[in-house]
């Protein structure tokens, strides 16, 4: 009794936060979020590989995977890309394999008109991404924790594992996998863990996720961990929110077709080659 009396007091708290904030006119901020991945890579290259080039590669890629990202908002936009660096020059480029970017390009949210934008490069071609907002539905949950100086409730959500995610190509298939592959396989649930705060009064969060009464601080999925470890709010610059245009226009469907049919095209390759790394004949 005497936890859910303090969290309702702690709620009422946030709250007289947010309408403090909510008389603001030019309420805005950024929020900077570091994100890690881990990749599925334990058949990644089959036989063909050694396990000391399976380890090169799961290094190579848990570098790929740790981004700094910031998210710009303000009432009902934002905008969320990678924080810009001065990254040493390496062979791949800062991209992934041959052409495989594993960064998600800047993806604008606008919660009043229900829409989504991402500038996103493929395979050396720029798609714009237009869409309507992907729908979670929140469970709130009965606990809080603090993130800095946020006090922060848990909500969960459950959805479908992401058909352009890179991070689970495989590789070639071994010849006894040849007939498990060739089965259709049906997208597997994933539950979504995320920790927002009443204190920053915005529907928005990193990536994907929204909709939640407060902003998304930290989100748990399978494979990735979202922490926000700095904001600023209401700073004396303006947040600059750009909305992407370049690009060929497609839906999220569409986009999601393109890439998993030059991910089936690239499994095809990878299996015609034999252990000196030649082509199929």
């Amino acid at each position: 009794m005497k936890s859910q009396l303090f969290k309702m007091f702690m709620m009422c708290l946030c709250l007289s936060f947010s309408f403090t904030a909510l008389a603001q006119a030019d309420f805005q901020g950024k929020a900077y979020y570091e994100s890690k991945t881990t990749a599925e890579m334990p058949d990644f290259g089959g036989r063909q590989m050694s396990e000391e080039q399976k380890k090169r590669i799961e290094a190579r890629m848990k570098s790929m995977l740790e981004k700094t990202y910031i998210l710009s908002f303000n009432r009902s936009e934002s905008i969320y890309k990678e924080e810009e660096k001065l990254d040493a020059p390496s062979s791949s480029g800062g991209r992934g394999f041959r052409g495989m970017d594993l960064t998600p390009g800047p993806q604008y949210k606008n919660i009043k008109t229900n829409q989504v934008i991402v500038d996103q490069e493929f395979f050396g071609k720029q798609f714009l991404i237009k869409d309507s907002l992907p729908k979670l539905v929140w469970k709130m949950e009965n606990e809080s924790k603090q993130i800095g100086q946020y006090t922060c409730f848990k909500a969960t959500a459950v959805k479908l594992d992401d058909q352009t995610d890179i991070t689970s190509f495989r590789g070639p298939r071994r010849p006894e996998d040849e007939k498990a592959d060739d089965t259709p396989k049906e997208p597997k649930e994933i539950t979504i863990t995320a920790w927002y705060t009443p204190q920053i009064p915005v529907n928005q969060g990193p990536g994907d996720y929204w909709g939640l009464p407060g902003l998304i601080l930290e989100v748990n999925t399978d494979r990735t961990t979202i922490l926000c470890s700095k904001i600023i709010l209401n700073a004396t610059e303006d947040t600059e929110i750009k909305v992407p245009t370049k690009g060929k226009e497609v839906t999220q469907e569409e986009y999601t077709k393109i890439v998993t049919k030059k991910m089936a095209e690239l499994r095809e390759n990878f299996s015609g080659r034999g252990p000196g790394g030649g082509g199929r004949r």
